[in-house]
């Protein structure tokens, strides 16, 4: 009975890929807008709303199972005004839902399930749901036809739900007035909560699924360089290196997968989402800059080489995913069969079976029906150094050899159907992506990052502007269109702050306050204090959300805390120090009890309360002790700094900053003026009093 029509509905219209994979659908698909809610209110029609992402293996399954099945189209059709939502595309509408999901269910995902009144009301939440009642689990077509039944009889008694929840929901998102200052001791329960929940044997949080929160890591990072406690370094370390040996990471075409659906890393949902690349980049980048590990430099340059070859457009934007499933099966792609290896590798075969542990029945069991499926996921046990122990080979014949086996391996899966790529540039993700290059091009020396990061810098800020300091949120197919949210601005302005401290090209550092002033006219809450998730001038959802906790993606109030505050170091001025300050007591109320899903927060909080350091670099950016000097700088882990450049007799950062105007290079030769506390020592040339004064206690 499941059969795609031949007509498209109107989604086909759409640039979003989801939704272009809903097009044939026999449900009569509206996009969000006023016809559907016009429709609904005129017809008197319950409004059956379904949120995911093109890359979600359970909404592929849902749509196989009940978008494409004509018996639940037909009820569908008949008594609701279906609905499909990019959760990508309109974060601002996703998060409305996923926080009524949580409030009335406890739990929320996707693909995200809500049935409401024509005014957006929601009275129903879930996720995913088998067409026919399965195991205890209720079908789609009963539910459905139990809703509409009782809709038909007395649809009041919904609409009085759902306003009582609109009510609740309201009263849930409400922030709290900030009123008392932030303190250290938020930072150490952060710390020991995260050392709490640690699985010290397979690295992570929790026990299973488990995600990568690279921003947990940064901010453990961040700790450790100000308290020097060892734990925390032991859990950045641990986390990253398990997570490099398991089947998360694609050994053979690199790049990270979302989540792994077990406690040791091994087996993962097989997306690959771009935020996920950059926060894991910066997570291997800053732990390259604490240790000096040459791993973690590798695997950075691994998660650039996928992203630059897979999820790079032309113009310089990237891409937002790759999905899980190749014709219908999750992970096809990704899945090794030991006789494909065996032919792909001949004598070298049975090295690769001892190194990434691929068993004749394979290691890879169905997540539906928990069977072996005769296929591999290559992962490893333990690092190069131990494998060449254990091998008797040296560690640099090894990883030779596992390199000229990996591109024999990555050939023959060329030649296999990819994964669908979601090919819309966003602006929030992009920024991270510009933040990770920018990141390791500082840490690394690495002028071909620098490179990249300004190519999508500059792509973002011709394509996805609204006007000067207003931002859209997403690019495709040559079409800028919907309004820029708050984590549009926060991640975008970070990547302009990074891009500037790596290229000291001040155009970047302008765009960055050209748009941080645009960002506090519209999503300041004049109120509260804080930032709302959408413009004053914006589309009237049912809410206006905050985004005060972390999830996948750090809160982005907690990016524009960080960004305040170094923009403000950066610049001289007190008004953006001040709107921090107003934002981290209102987190401070917030996040009383639950630090642990607040850890950018953290973070950022560190960089508002600790010592920080304001260096001003004045020379000849060509000239060898002016790179000698930075290259120093810039190797070493200082989380907590903002780098200013000032080429000699230049004065273009003199009228940005108000305290750069005297500072001049002594003797021609690169001078570093270097403050802490706001309390400036005297002006020196020698590199190795830069390091002194920027390490000491």
């Amino acid at each position: 009975m499941s059969r795609r029509t031949k007509r498209s509905n109107r989604l086909s219209k759409e640039k979003s890929p989801y939704l272009l994979q809903h097009a044939r659908n026999p449900v009569d698909w509206f996009p969000w807008g006023d016809e559907a809610f016009a429709r609904a209110k005129k017809e008197n029609k319950p409004i059956f709303l379904s949120i995911g992402y093109s890359t979600c293996h359970w909404c592929h399954v849902m749509e196989r199972e009940s978008f494409e099945d004509l018996e639940v189209a037909e009820v569908l059709n008949g008594t609701f005004v279906s609905i499909k939502v990019d959760r990508e595309e309109r974060p601002d509408i996703d998060s409305v839902y996923m926080k009524a999901s949580m409030l009335m269910t406890g739990s929320g995902g996707w693909p995200l399930t809500i049935i409401m009144t024509p005014e957006k009301k929601p009275f129903f939440a879930g996720t995913y749901f088998p067409k026919l009642d399965h195991r205890g689990m209720p079908g789609l077509l009963s539910l459905l036809s139990q809703i509409a039944e009782l809709w038909k009889k007395d649809s009041s008694k919904f609409v009085g739900t759902a306003d009582k929840i609109t009510e609740q929901l309201m009263e849930y998102v409400k922030a709290k007035k900030g009123v008392e200052e932030p303190s250290e001791l938020l930072l150490d329960e952060g710390f020991l909560k995260l050392l709490d929940s640690f699985d010290r044997i397979n690295g992570g949080f929790g026990y299973r699924p488990k995600f990568p929160t690279p921003h947990n890591l940064l901010f453990l990072l961040r700790y450790w360089k100000r308290t020097g406690r060892r734990e925390a370094l032991e859990m950045v370390e641990t986390t990253l290196q398990k997570m490099r040996l398991g089947g998360i990471f694609d050994h053979v075409g690199f790049g990270f997968h979302r989540y792994s659906t077990d406690s040791q890393w091994l087996v993962p949902h097989f997306e690959k989402m771009l935020y996920d690349q950059a926060l894991l980049a910066m997570a291997f980048t800053e732990a390259y800059q604490a240790t000096g590990k040459a791993e973690y430099k590798k695997t950075v340059d691994e998660i650039f080489t996928y992203v630059l070859r897979n999820l790079t457009s032309a113009e310089g934007g990237f891409f937002s995913a790759e999905d899980a499933d190749t014709e219908g099966e999750e992970g096809k792609f990704y899945l090794w069969p030991l006789e494909e290896v065996k032919e792909t590798l001949g004598e070298d075969a049975d090295l690769a079976f001892r190194m990434f542990n691929i068993k004749m029945r394979g290691n890879y069991a169905d997540e539906v029906h928990h069977q072996t499926t005769g296929k591999n996921i290559l992962h490893l046990k333990t690092s190069h150094d131990g494998l060449s122990a254990a091998l008797g080979q040296s560690v640099e014949e090894l990883a030779s050899k596992w390199e000229a086996m990996r591109l024999k391996l990555f050939a023959i899966r060329e030649k296999r159907t990819r994964p669908l790529r979601d090919d819309k540039i966003l602006t929030d993700w992009n920024g991270l992506m510009i933040v990770a290059f920018a990141k390791a091009a500082q840490a690394f020396d690495a002028r071909k990052y620098t490179k990249v990061a300004e190519k999508a810098a500059n792509f973002i800020l011709r394509s996805l502007r609204k006007d000067e300091n207003r931002l859209l949120h997403r690019y495709k197919d040559g079409d800028a269109a919907i309004d820029g949210n708050l984590r549009d601005y926060a991640f975008l302005i970070w990547g302009l702050i990074e891009l500037y401290e790596v290229s000291f090209n001040v155009k970047y550092l302008r765009e960055a306050l050209r748009l941080q002033d645009g960002m506090i006219e519209h999503f300041w809450d004049r109120q509260n204090g804080s930032f709302f998730s959408t413009a004053d001038d914006g589309e009237n959802l049912l809410i206006r959300d905050k985004n005060l906790s972390d999830g996948a993606l750090p809160s982005s109030n907690s990016v524009a805390l960080l960004n305040l505050v170094r923009l403000s170091r950066m610049t001289g001025s007190t008004e953006y120090e001040k709107k921090a300050r107003l934002l981290a007591r209102v987190f401070s109320s917030h996040s009383e009890g639950e630090s642990v899903h607040n850890s950018m927060f953290l973070s950022s909080l560190e960089f508002l309360i600790e010592p920080t350091f304001e260096i001003v670099l004045v020379g000849t950016r060509r000239l060898r002790d002016t790179a000698t000097m930075l290259k120093a700088i810039r190797t070493r882990f200082l989380p907590n700094k903002v780098i200013l450049f000032k080429e000699k007799d230049d004065r273009h950062l003199d009228c940005i900053t108000s305290f750069t105007g005297g500072m001049q290079a002594i003797n021609g030769k690169a001078t570093a003026y270097i403050c802490k506390n706001f309390t400036c020592s005297r002006p020196t040339t020698s590199i190795k009093e830069v390091l002194h004064r920027l390490t000491e206690d």
